[in-house]
């Protein structure tokens, strides 16, 4: 299976891929209230969120997975959703197919690790 070279398709992979790590994480850490659960989930995937993660995994990533992040931080995706800055949200389609790309072309232990590498920086 040969993976998308469209940057908008991998980051609507890796919008998947992200809310169901961020799920499994919250339901591992803290099983609770559904309503408490999910106002965490949507806290940590919304576009600033993952803009802010992306900029933390600045100096981990390789020059393919950098140019996967270029390449999507300039994609033209539309406007930015209300109260959502423009950078924030060019950002987070960034990280989201940075998600996709790792995701879909196998790399699913380099996805981890990276994905890992975010999470004690997320505050809940």
């Amino acid at each position: 299976m040969s993976v998308p070279t469209s940057s908008l398709v991998l980051a609507y992979v890796g919008d998947a891929v992200f809310e169901l790590w961020v799920r499994e994480r919250l339901a591992r850490r803290e099983p609770g209230r559904m309503v408490n659960l999910h106002r965490k989930a949507v806290a940590l995937v919304r576009a600033p969120a993952q803009a802010a993660l992306l900029r933390r995994l600045e100096g981990l990533l390789t020059p393919e997975e950098e140019e996967v992040v270029r390449r999507a931080r300039n994609a033209k995706s539309g406007p930015a959703p209300r109260g959502v800055p423009v950078q924030d949200y060019r950002h987070a389609t960034a990280f989201e197919a940075l998600l996709g790309y790792l995701y879909l072309s196998g790399r699913t232990e380099r996805l981890a690790y990276l994905l890992d590498q975010t999470w004690p920086q997320v505050s809940i």
